[in-house]
């Protein structure tokens, strides 16, 4: 059996992994976000933000770590398997920052492709900075943007989580990959 790719995607703070850990408590296979581990290693190290000061090396290490969490997702024999972000919100980034990146970052998000997408709008409500998530609000409404630009631009139609809490939000989520 082929797994479903299932990614959650959406500017920080929306409450992506809320629900993914919620999922995870339902028995289901999740892979998490890896961008914090990244930035908080870099902070180990004495580089405060990774992705302010090196954005190429940083994106680099991210897209190497979403590649290999797909790989890895294609030798689990489960029908879904869901992703706290995916491959694209790398270039979404990117392209957010103005930074340059090579061609293969494209060609990537091309090769690796998921089955569904699941978007959490940016929800003031919820929204808090902490160590690794420096965004302001403001800025947080502008990635969101550039992440459902990246990810249709890439042919995805893209569902929203609506603003409720994360047992609804679940709810809805298993609601819409039955029949995949």
């Amino acid at each position: 059996m082929e797994s479903k790719k299932i990614v959650m995607i959406g500017g920080p703070g929306t409450g992506k992994t809320s629900v993914i850990r919620a999922i995870e408590d339902e028995g289901y296979t999740c892979f998490h976000e890896i961008s914090r581990d990244v930035t908080a290693q870099a902070q180990k190290e004495g580089i405060e933000q990774l992705f302010l000061k090196e954005p190429l090396l940083f994106s680099e290490m991210l897209m190497n770590g979403r590649v290999q969490q797909y790989i890895d997702a294609e030798t689990i024999d489960e029908e879904y398997i869901f992703f706290d972000r995916g491959i694209p919100d790398v270039t979404a980034y990117m392209d957010y920052k103005e930074t340059p990146y090579p061609e293969r970052f494209t060609i990537t998000n091309k090769t690796y492709k998921y089955d569904l997408i699941f978007y959490f709008p940016v929800w003031k409500d919820i929204y808090k900075q902490d160590n690794e998530r420096y965004e302001s609000y403001e800025e947080a409404l502008e990635i969101h943007e550039f992440l459902r630009k990246t990810y249709k631009g890439l042919g995805y139609n893209l569902i929203m989580v609506p603003k409720t809490g994360v047992s609804e939000r679940v709810e809805f989520i298993l609601s819409h990959i039955k029949g995949l």
